[in-house]
């Protein structure tokens, strides 16, 4: 059904069909599994699950193959956005993976630092770093140069958890007012939203600095462009030079965004409607937590293998970690989800006993069961689940812990250990390991 939506949209004629006839189109092509439950493949070319009270909410289908067999097609009424437009079927997800596993290749890295050797000797009086997040990661006397192009390679980053020893953060180590967050093994960075990057552009053209500004903006796109040959960093390279390029060549396009204070506004308009999905974080935090959370389900398919259901495992992986933060921040999330994948959060939070807890991480290790099978397999794991521990973390209003979250912790642990030694001992008894629960929250689709 899914390879038939997808050539459906891309028909050239798809975007001229009128809207009533694109719905009705979908409409047709939904699909009903065992339990009795609706699934559609839609906009965003991602899988929509309807829940009882007639609400279509972002999910991940079912991953065993057995129920995906047995479905059966249906016809149900559909909201208008879950019908794909055209141009967001054509979303370039790039790789969820964070870079601890795969190493940034070398070509990128060595071109990074080409940029930062070009522009690390400019004068600070010219591209001064005046505030915002960068001031508190960089010595005074760093130019702001330096701070773009550590804030481009952290915005087009899929999820900023990178090897300790990763070359592209080592050449900014002389730059740094202090420690990185994480330990020896992993950093595990904060975000850099896009408010932060754009700023230094646009201090720079307030202060009538115009020229630097541009050139700032220039750099951007130029290691942007550097960026795009890693999968993980891809997505929103493309979309940040798509937002760039345009002023590079009418460099007069900010100038009411610069005085009304919206330039970072007027940035996301200009961002390609195949690219939109890139940047969804800037604009909806709660659609980002969704997107984010369908990547940590599908990073989990692999669990179908042992008869577990990914989409109750993604949620028991959740409540741990925002059982480590806050518990306040289901308020938040509960609006964001589907009611299969909010009650097993709910109640793996509510109840110690409940065999969905035999998921949670002990003693910074996976269960057996969840043991990723390869470490490409752990990579995307660790990227999705620290991607989502900070959405869901943006969402409510919470801090993440610069000492990272206990789930994607514990799949770096099973990186480091394959990497560098043998895994240690566990010195408490693990509760319940996932291969030992028969609950149906942990069977079913």
């Amino acid at each position: 059904m899914e390879r038939d939506v997808r050539a459906m949209v891309a028909d050239p004629r798809w975007p001229l069909t009128p809207a009533q006839g694109r719905a009705d189109a979908i409409a047709r092509r939904a699909l009903a599994t065992p339990d009795g439950v609706c699934w559609l493949f839609g906009a965003y070319a991602r899988w929509y699950r309807l829940d009882p009270d007639g609400q279509w909410h972002l999910s991940a289908p079912p991953a065993a193959p057995a129920i995906r067999a047995a479905t059966r097609p249906v016809t149900v009424p559909i909201p208008y956005w879950v019908v794909p437009t055209g141009p967001d079927h054509a979303v370039d997800r790039g790789s969820t993976q964070a870079f601890v596993g795969p190493d940034v290749p070398a070509e990128v890295t060595e071109r990074i630092r080409d940029l930062i050797v070009a522009h690390r000797g400019l004068r600070r009086e010219d591209f001064p770093l005046t505030g915002g997040p960068f001031r508190q990661v960089f010595a005074a006397e760093v130019p702001s140069t330096v701070a773009t192009v550590w804030g481009t390679v952290m915005w087009c980053a899929y999820a900023p958890a990178f090897d300790g020893n990763e070359v592209i953060l080592s050449m900014f180590g002389e730059f740094l007012a202090r420690p990185l967050p994480g330990d020896e093994f992993v950093r595990w960075l904060p975000p850099v939203g896009l408010t932060d990057l754009v700023d230094l552009y646009a201090e720079r053209c307030r202060a009538g600095a115009h020229d630097a500004g541009l050139r700032l903006a220039e750099l951007m796109a130029r290691t942007a462009d550097v960026l795009r040959a890693d999968p993980r960093f891809r997505p929103r390279a493309s979309a940040l030079i798509g937002m760039i390029e345009p002023l590079l060549t009418q460099p007069w396009l900010d100038h009411t965004a610069l005085q009304s204070g919206a330039v970072a506004h007027t940035w996301l308009l200009r961002c390609p409607p195949n690219l939109a999905a890139a940047a969804l974080a800037e604009v909806s935090p709660g659609d980002h937590f969704r997107h984010v959370f369908y990547d940590l389900v599908e990073a989990l398919a692999f669990t179908a293998d042992t008869g577990a259901d990914p989409r109750a495992v993604a949620a028991s992986l959740l409540a741990a970690d925002v059982a480590s933060v806050t518990t306040d921040a289901v308020t938040y999330l509960y609006p964001w989800m589907d009611d299969g994948i909010r009650q097993a959060l709910y109640v793996t939070l509510a109840d110690p006993d409940h065999p969905l807890r035999g998921c949670w991480p002990v003693d910074g290790r996976l269960p057996a069961g969840l043991t990723p099978p390869d470490r490409s397999t752990a990579a995307a794991l660790l990227g999705a689940a620290y991607a989502t521990g900070l959405a869901w973390c943006e969402l409510a209003g919470a801090v993440p812990p610069p000492t990272g979250f206990p789930v994607s912790g514990a799949v770096g642990q099973c990186l480091v250990n394959d990497r560098d030694d043998l895994p240690r001992e566990p010195t408490t008894t693990p509760r319940k390991r996932v291969t030992e629960t028969t609950s149906d929250w942990l069977y079913s689709s």
